[in-house]
């Protein structure tokens, strides 16, 4: 009989760190299923994210090749001409190639910034026409746009996608132990994720001029992040005691970070961590961070073991969806025009707001 696995009570323990700073959790022995890992990942994954926001992920069991792959397509992407990417020109559904903005987006005026630095290519989860959620216009759910002559690139982007999906799926349950949760407790709501590869290229900037940067100061939207191991460095993280900190590259490690919603589901107990990318490393820099989230019919409402009479809840319920159409106005300048909620419907806390200075 298979021993259960059961939640994560008591102290986290802490991994080893990197820089002194940033865990790094190997996952290996969990994905092996061998018994106790789970609960021994769950256990750093909490000091990770109560602590700092960020973590290394090692022993992800991703196949470098298809990582390499995957950035050469962002590089192939990036190498087209300009007028072959505006043929796939982002839409409503943040879904395309975004040209480096002329106009900063409102979280980055609040900051007194320039717009980013980068160029963008989103790719959403494959659907076609018969789709109902395609076939009713459901926001941020229509097909994707696949640029017209670049051989092997969907079939290579669809396979890093669905590959870090299903690594996705086996994580949240390491997720739900940290939260003292079932680990079966957010199985539903990824059951069919949603899920964003954002494929960027940073030209290179002027470091001096602090009133520009490759990506501005921002948290993430949503659950997970994950960035695979990448040759040219440029991320840093804002750390809880205000020092930015360059994040090393780590051979064969994901740098894996959680989003507003995470914090938010958790009553604040998991940290949704500002970060930046600022490339002055002489040389173009790619990067393709995937973003994986609850379905957006998720209602996001404090989790049970996140509240108490001491500690209520700071959020009132919301749809994920309806926070994600929230966000993406904030940040992004092709959807400023497009009808979303409110701050004051979607009550996103200090923290994801645009307000908080670098």
């Amino acid at each position: 009989m298979q021993p259960s696995i059961q939640p994560v009570r008591g102290q986290p323990v802490a991994p080893p760190l990197i820089g002194g700073e940033i865990p790094l959790i190997d996952v290996s022995a969990y994905l092996a299923g061998v018994p106790g890992a789970a609960e021994k990942a769950a256990a750093e994954l909490r000091y990770a994210f109560e602590n700092v926001g960020f973590f290394y992920l090692a022993g992800h069991g991703v196949p470098q090749t298809l990582i390499d792959a995957t950035y050469e397509a962002a590089a192939r992407f990036h190498a087209q001409p300009v007028e072959a990417k505006l043929a796939v020109k982002v839409d409503e559904h943040n879904i395309g190639y975004m040209p480096i903005a002329q106009k900063a987006p409102p979280n980055a005026a609040a900051q007194g910034k320039k717009p980013s630095q980068n160029e963008a290519y989103f790719l959403r989860r494959e659907r076609d026409a018969s789709d109902p959620d395609v076939i009713s216009g459901r926001r941020f759910h229509a097909p994707n746009k696949w640029p017209a002559d670049l051989p092997g690139f969907r079939e290579t982007t669809l396979e890093y996608i669905g590959t870090l999906e299903k690594l996705c799926q086996k994580l949240v349950k390491l997720y739900a132990l940290a939260l003292d949760l079932p680990e079966t407790y957010f199985d539903a709501c990824f059951a069919k994720p949603h899920m964003i590869l954002r494929m960027s290229r940073y030209p290179q900037i002027d470091g001096a001029d602090e009133s520009v940067e490759s990506l501005v100061p921002h948290t993430d939207s949503g659950f997970m992040t994950l960035l695979p191991p990448n040759k040219v460095q440029g991320l840093s993280i804002l750390l809880p005691d205000g020092r930015w900190m360059d994040a090393p590259g780590i051979e064969d490690a994901f740098v894996v970070n959680g989003g507003d919603i995470l914090h938010r589901w958790s009553n604040e107990r998991f940290l949704s961590t500002p970060h930046r990318v600022r490339n002055v490393s002489g040389q173009v820099r790619y990067a393709i961070p995937f973003f994986c989230d609850p379905d957006h019919d998720t209602m996001i409402e404090c989790l049970p073991s996140c509240q108490s009479a001491e500690k209520p809840a700071k959020y009132p319920p919301i749809k994920f969806g309806d926070y994600a159409l929230w966000f993406a106005a904030q940040r992004y300048g092709h959807m400023s025009k497009v009808a979303a909620p409110t701050e004051e419907e979607i009550a996103p806390g200090e923290r994801a707001t645009s307000r908080w200075q670098a």
